[in-house]
């Protein structure tokens, strides 16, 4: 409960950092924002973002202590190293935030700038500087395969163990009890991935900007807003 906890307040502070100035442009027909804002959305999107990758990440090894070694997992999941995985996944995500703001504080934009997006995302502001972006592209692809490539391939390693951990269990309802308590994990995990995967695929795939801010929306809206109604039909 302490991770959902900080999960659900990440998950708040994901979708306030784009939801309230769509809701402002919608309403008043007003789609401009200021570089500054621009820049602000960009650092803090970024950071919620590794955020959530990184704690879905720490959850995971919860699930296998849990799983794995249950008579243990009091005395290795204690307060203070649940605090310290919190807090260390908070520093990274910062790290991860600031580097995204200086790549997007580097780049050279002409007078009036049309993003063709709902919120300032670092990828579609490389594609509209003046100034060369190759060094910058394969800086925001680097991050991006080390900052959400780390946490995945420890989500994956974890549930190998689980699943391993669960075969050997001899009962039928063992397994489904055992299976159950990550469940709702899973899900979040698959729905995070799934959808931010989707959102890269399809404008890479499609060249359709509608695609891509549908499938954007699905990303920022639709998955925090169902993290917690999967947590709490499981409770």
């Amino acid at each position: 409960y302490f991770f959902l906890s900080n999960l659900s307040l990440t998950d708040i502070s994901f979708s306030s950092t784009t939801i309230p100035k769509m809701l402002v442009n919608l309403q008043t027909y007003c789609k401009s924002i200021t570089y500054a804002g621009c820049l602000t959305q960009v650092t803090f999107f970024s950071l919620f973002a590794s955020l959530e990758s990184l704690l879905l990440a720490v959850m995971a090894y919860d699930r296998v202590v849990a799983i794995c070694q249950p008579l243990h997992y009091l005395v290795i999941m204690n307060p203070r190293l649940c605090g310290l995985c919190v807090l260390l996944s908070f520093f990274i995500s910062l790290l991860v935030s600031q580097l995204h703001y200086l790549i997007v504080s580097q780049l050279n934009f002409c007078a009036d700038v049309e993003i063709p997006h709902f919120f300032c995302d670092a990828s579609q502001l490389l594609n509209l500087a003046c100034s060369d972006t190759s060094n910058n592209n394969m800086l925001i692809y680097f991050c991006g395969a080390i900052f959400g490539g780390i946490p995945l391939s420890g989500i994956f390693f974890s549930y190998s163990r689980i699943v391993s951990s669960i075969l050997r269990i001899p009962s039928s309802g063992g397994k489904y009890k055992a299976f159950s308590t990550c469940g709702s994990h899973l899900s979040v995990v698959c729905l995070f991935y799934g959808t931010g995967l989707g959102v890269y695929l399809s404008s890479s795939v499609s060249s359709s900007l509608r695609n891509g801010a549908v499938t954007s929306v699905m990303y920022t809206v639709v998955t925090p807003m169902l993290n917690p109604l999967i947590y709490t039909f499981r409770n």
